[in-house]
């Protein structure tokens, strides 16, 4: 899991309203929709006059946006908020603000064992935070997560959010919760029942984010495929996608957290011929071992997943596939490792994530006979991505000679400085990146060819601009 603060407050959806309080910095931590979470919190607070500031050092009020989906995420978010607390001795901080699945998952036990913590806000409740920063000081403000159990808030394109990344990228956060019972996943215990938000208002968010900038928009949700299917009348990921391409401006979009039962005909059809949506699709499959999929209540076997992905090929020809797979899952033994690690090399994807299992009160898993030893995970996690370091350097390799459209993110002050960019086959933070020679701005499309290729980086050389 990656920190992430809020180091370049650059856009606020809505204005801002009242007048100036106390200064609130945020640190965010785990994945990109708790980041939506926490910008959908800042613009609460900047809209009810709170100051956003860079810096926790001045800020009086620290925010702790925390991760609870495996046990490094936990320890991560407790070490934060220890360090947040710190701050209300040593530096301008008065209040120490929990929030998100952490305080969702353990309010309680946070509430009991942290007195350093004076609110607390859950996934169900964070917008009530500038309502319950502006009470009184002398007030006890130490407050139990407001819905105990699962909950959710379901923003929208009306739903003030301060933008805490590059101008030209965001995420888009398109439904919440799951219905998926895998047995190794707390999400749905703390997010609840998978909830879509209308496409209009969808539609609305993209387009007011591309007015004001935005040339990448990266769709996320707990369960992105399954968007649309508990609406009336009923719609689709596909008929969103299909909704976002008349949108000026908008020349990226990305899907991420694709369920695979939910790759459907009409989705792959979509990609295909909505020329915005890049040929990238981030599909977790977990594991390739028929005994471990059952385990972990995945609902596909490894045939099904292996005609899911020729099918997937045929329709996309081209297409990047990111995929992400658990090793020492209880019971997995050498012949069911040795069956991932085949599977691997066999599908030959271009990006892969590995994830040791961790085990989570309030799962299925939790008490399953034949836990792994953690080092038997390491090690396979360790061979598992030396085996996809393989595959990831061939396929770079083919690119040498090859041109790629790449997004600038970074400037150099020279031409002979490396500039830092990506290609559409490269999600933000994730997916390594392109190093460039030759002039362009920050936020410019590029035409470059690639000169060396590594197993997760690309050097290339600006060929042109792309308008």
């Amino acid at each position: 899991m990656q920190r992430e603060s809020a180091v370049s407050i650059l856009k606020v959806l809505s204005p801002r309203i009242g007048t100036c309080m106390e200064r609130v910095h945020l640190l965010n931590l785990g994945c990109p929709k708790n980041q939506v979470d926490g910008e959908l919190m800042l613009g609460a607070l900047a809209r009810a006059g709170f100051e956003v500031s860079l810096n926790p050092q001045e800020a009086e009020i620290l925010i702790v946006n925390t991760c609870s989906f495996i046990e490094a995420a936990k320890k991560e978010s407790l070490d934060a908020i220890l360090e947040a607390a710190s701050l209300k001795e040593s530096a301008n901080a008065r209040r120490v603000v929990v929030a998100g699945c952490l305080a969702q998952r353990y309010g309680q036990e946070l509430k009991a064992a942290m007195p350093e913590v004076d609110v607390l806000v859950g996934t169900g409740n964070f917008l009530d935070l500038p309502g319950l920063l502006r009470r009184p000081a002398e007030e006890d403000r130490t407050q139990a997560v407001a819905y105990p159990g699962a909950a959710h808030l379901l923003a929208s394109a009306e739903s003030p959010r301060l933008l805490t990344g590059a101008p030209w990228t965001t995420y888009v956060k398109v439904s919440e919760g799951c219905d998926h019972r895998c047995a190794f996943c707390i999400i749905p215990k703390i997010r609840g029942r998978h909830q879509s938000r209308p496409l209009d208002d969808v539609v609305a968010e993209v387009r007011k984010l591309a007015e004001r900038g935005v040339r990448e928009v990266n769709l996320v949700a707990q369960d992105l495929t399954a968007y649309g299917r508990d609406l009336y009348p009923r719609t689709s990921l596909a008929a969103l996608l299909r909704a976002l391409a008349p949108i000026p401006n908008l020349r990226w979009i990305r899907l991420l957290y694709c369920y695979p039962n939910f790759v459907t005909c009409e989705l792959l059809d979509a990609i295909a011929e909505v020329p915005q949506v890049v040929n990238y699709i981030d599909m977790p499959l977990q594991h390739a071992d028929d005994r471990m999929l059952r385990a972990m209540r995945r609902e596909r076997s490894v045939s099904a997943l292996r005609s899911l992905l020729d099918r997937v090929r045929s329709k996309l020809p081209g297409l990047v596939l990111r995929t992400s797979f658990i090793v020492g899952f209880p019971g997995e033994d050498d012949q069911a490792f040795s069956h991932l690690v085949d599977f691997v090399r066999e599908q030959r994807f271009d990006r892969v994530g590995v994830f040791t299992y961790s085990r989570e009160e309030g799962t299925a898993a939790y008490d399953l006979p034949d836990q792994i030893p953690q080092r038997v995970k390491l090690q396979r996690r360790r061979e598992l991505m030396a085996t996809q370091a393989q595959v990831s350097w061939a396929k770079h390799q083919a690119l040498v000679g090859t041109e790629i459209e790449v997004l600038i993110e970074s400037e150099g002050p020279t031409e002979r400085a490396r500039l830092r960019g990506r290609s559409s086959s490269q999600a933000p933070e994730i997916d390594g990146a392109v190093f460039l020679r030759g002039m362009a701005k920050a936020g410019e499309f590029v035409r470059a060819r690639v000169e060396q290729a590594f197993t997760y980086d690309l050097h290339a050389r600006i060929v042109e601009t792309v308008t």
